[in-house]
């Protein structure tokens, strides 16, 4: 492994990686970060306590970050008829069916979320392997199967985002930009961390949360006094 590089010397410099910090001491520390040429993405990471092994365990849903991300969602919507010029004019980037469909099974991923009408689910199905990986597949549960496509589209645009735990039952999601200001970033985390604990499957024994990392795209991971945390959106 070779010499870390300057920037990350000086950024270990800030903070201390055997500490718990507050999650306004934390975002405090992203912000002293060494800058880069990019608005960084404030990212957060949360350790579950739950067997992702087992269906009855699984933590999924989604959240309208008060705030939105930062970022301009591309959403992708497979419709037909009418639907199409009014998930357009809600501002999707893409609506379409046929010409879309043969896009998407060659590869073609420019976008950030995917709609479409519960009559076009038999077609989308078949393009599970890319968008399967990519998390872009279209669910019910996440709003994101429906004949309002203009409300889906719109509340995309907005900031709502999807979440789920991973094989490791960890769950990880971007929640604003490093521009953002703090209060800002506090109330999306704060959102974040009450959609996650509305998605507590019944079965889920023990503690819910075991542990909370706040990182930036090019800065430090920072634990966080998760205590702290959940008793402000207590």
């Amino acid at each position: 492994m070779g010499r870390p590089s300057k920037r990350v010397r000086e950024i270990a410099k800030l903070y201390d990686s055997t500490k718990v910090y507050t999650l306004e001491e934390a975002i405090a520390l992203l912000k002293r970060a060494l800058p880069v040429k990019f608005d960084q993405t404030v990212e957060l990471s949360l350790k579950m306590g739950i067997d992702p092994r087992k269906s009855d365990q699984q933590v999924r849903g989604t959240v309208s970050l008060p705030n939105g991300t930062g970022k301009t969602t591309r959403v992708l919507v497979f419709a037909r008829g009418p639907k199409v010029q009014e998930a357009l004019a809600a501002g999707a980037e893409y609506a379409g069916n046929d010409e879309l469909f043969e896009k998407v099974a060659a590869g073609w991923t420019d976008f950030d979320s995917v709609v479409a009408t519960p009559d076009m689910m038999r077609e989308v199905g078949k393009l599970g392997k890319v968008l399967g990986p990519r998390g872009l597949m279209p669910t019910p549960k996440a709003g994101t199967v429906t004949m309002d496509v203009a409300a889906a589209v719109q509340e995309l645009k907005a900031g709502k985002i999807e979440f789920k735990a991973d094989r490791h039952g960890v769950i990880n999601n971007g929640v604003g930009k490093v521009s953002f200001d703090d209060r800002m970033l506090i109330a999306n985390i704060d959102a974040f961390l009450q959609a996650v604990q509305r998605a507590k499957p019944a079965s889920a024994k023990g503690q819910y949360m075991k542990s909370m990392v706040v990182s930036s795209t090019m800065g430090p991971g920072i634990k966080i006094d998760l205590g702290k945390a959940l008793a402000v959106t207590a």
